[in-house]
Order: C-alpha cells, then sequence, then structure tokens
C-alpha cells in the first residue's frame, strides 16, 4: 500500500513539473524575417514600455530614452520592481538572442527558463504579431544601456515558488481575443491595439484572488493596486464619450467636461499620442464595440 501512494505521489509531481513548465517559441520563429527598428518605435509605444521600465527619475519627454527599471508597483502579492531592459549586456538586455527577448515578452520566461511573474503582461503580448515583437526587438537594441542592476521583487512565500508559475499561466494565460464577433476593420485593429500591445485590461478589468483577469467583467474597472480609489469602467455602460472624444483624449489628455488625465493616465496617455491618429481613432472604435457592463 505504502509503494502504490509513493508512486501515485511521485507520478503527481512529475506530472505538475510537466505541466508547469515553460513554454518557448519555436527556433525558427523569426526565420526569413528583419526587425525594423522605426516601426518597433510605434510599438514600443503602443505597449508602453517606458511606462514602467524608464528610470523613476526620468520623463517620458526625455530626449534618451533610458530602459534602466526601478520603478516599484504595489500589489496584494508583494512589490514587483520593474527590472533593466536597457541595452546593457550585463544589467539589461543586451547579450540576449531575438528569441530570449521574443520569450520574455510573448511567454514570460527568462532565458534561463524561470517564469516570470505577470506583473509583466506577458498574457497580452502573447497575442502580438511575430513582426510587431522582432521590430520592437530592433528598436529595443537601439537604444542606450544602463547599467544600473536589477533590484530583486519585493514577494514572500508561497508567491516566490516561481515554479508555481506555471499553474498560474495555465489557469489565465491563454490566448485569444476576449472581445470577437463581427467588429468593422476599424474596430480589430484598435483590439489588436488594445488586448495585444496596450493592456489596457491589466488595469480596467478586476481580478480573481489568484490574480487572473475576470473576462467577464472585461473593463469594468477595478480596484487601484495602490489602494487608493478605482479605476474607472472604460465600458460603453459607463464611458459615453463619441468616438472622436476618446480619440482627442488618448492624444491630448483632454476629456470632453474640460478635464485632464492624471494618475496612471498621464503615462498611458503620454504613449498613445506618439501613435498614428489612425489608431487612437480605432481604440476608440474597439471601445465602443466592447460589451456595455454596469
Amino acid at each position: 500500500m505504502l509503494r502504490a501512494l509513493t508512486i501515485v505521489a511521485v507520478a503527481g509531481v512529475a506530472g505538475a513539473w510537466f505541466l508547469t513548465r515553460p513554454a518557448s517559441l519555436p527556433d525558427d520563429t523569426f526565420a526569413g524575417m528583419t526587425g525594423d527598428p522605426e516601426a518597433g518605435a510605434l510599438v514600443f509605444a503602443a505597449a508602453g514600455c517606458a511606462s514602467c521600465h524608464l528610470a523613476p527619475e526620468v520623463t517620458e519627454t526625455a530626449e534618451t530614452v533610458v530602459l534602466a527599471g526601478g520603478r516599484r508597483f504595489a500589489s496584494d502579492f508583494g512589490t514587483f520592481i520593474a527590472p533593466n531592459i536597457s541595452s546593457d549586456p550585463e544589467a539589461g538586455i543586451g547579450a540576449w538572442s531575438d528569441l530570449d527577448i521574443a520569450n520574455a515578452v510573448i511567454h514570460g520566461v527568462s532565458p534561463e527558463g524561470a517564469h516570470y511573474y505577470p506583473a509583466f503582461p506577458y498574457t497580452t503580448y502573447a497575442n502580438a504579431a511575430p513582426q510587431d515583437v522582432l521590430d520592437l526587438i530592433a528598436y529595443l537594441r537601439t537604444l542606450p544601456a544602463d547599467a544600473t542592476p536589477s533590484q530583486p521583487h519585493e514577494v514572500g512565500f508561497p508567491f516566490n515558488i516561481r515554479r508555481s508559475l506555471g499553474g498560474w499561466k495555465l489557469l489565465f494565460a491563454d490566448a485569444g481575443w476576449t472581445v470577437d464577433g463581427d467588429l468593422s476593420p476599424e474596430a480589430e485593429r484598435g483590439r489588436y491595439l488594445a488586448e495585444a500591445l496596450g493592456h489596457c485590461a491589466e488595469c480596467h478589468t478586476p481580478r480573481n484572488a489568484l490574480g487572473g483577469l475576470d473576462r467577464s467583467r472585461w473593463l469594468a474597472g477595478a480596484p487601484n493596486p495602490s489602494g487608493e480609489g478605482n479605476i474607472p469602467n472604460i465600458t460603453p455602460a459607463e464611458l459615453t464619450w463619441s468616438e472622436t472624444e476618446i480619440a482627442e483624449y488618448l492624444n491630448s489628455g483632454f476629456t470632453p467636461e474640460f478635464d485632464t488625465a492624471g494618475g496612471e493616465m498621464v503615462d498611458v496617455i503620454g504613449n498613445t499620442s506618439q501613435l498614428p491618429a489612425s489608431d487612437r481613432t480605432a481604440i476608440a472604435a474597439y471601445l465602443k464595440a466592447v460589451p456595455p457592463i454596469e
């Protein structure tokens, strides 16, 4: 009996270890493709990379984008600290291959095969087109190196067990669109910008007890992780602005009520204002196509 229980236990552990293994892209993912850093600059803006990875003392209006990391993000699971993703070969990602960076972006996996915490929104980037990811990588390689070491996250037991994130990914990291159905080409482009790059839902959608997004309440608002107030509902049930007004807000930060963007949205506007006007209009069309949730 004891031997049978031991066999079952060992098989269970082996099965769990197999299921939680890190995923990786095929070696030939970028075969025959070339990254365009100019196009990558727009992907960089749409994906909001600077909002997290700029050094805390650097503003997005700075002429030189220094991705030294160091910004702190509080959560119910601990405090996450953005790492250095500059082109420094020691402190940053300068020595990583294109595939290493793509695996981090799309699968949330380090070059050493460790799972990244989903504070890094790879669950969104999983929907990004390979060409956009390669363009982003090409742009990142043009940015300056910085030797500031990354700081460790302040996460306690049991959340500091990285392997357990493989189980979390099985539950919550499925790639695919949340808003589906008969969308106009413009709204489809907006969906790509919002659900594959811009990760709007990471802030505007509530989460369950394990930190997974509650997709039944997509963009319906959520508690602010800082503990100060709530992040607003941006479904048509609450966001009643016209598409033109939404597009203007994403460009200038000015609301139809003559107010201005505040808090984290200041960084978001800094990103969306760099996109072509057609992309801001596409995001507005997508937000109008999202199912309204009271």
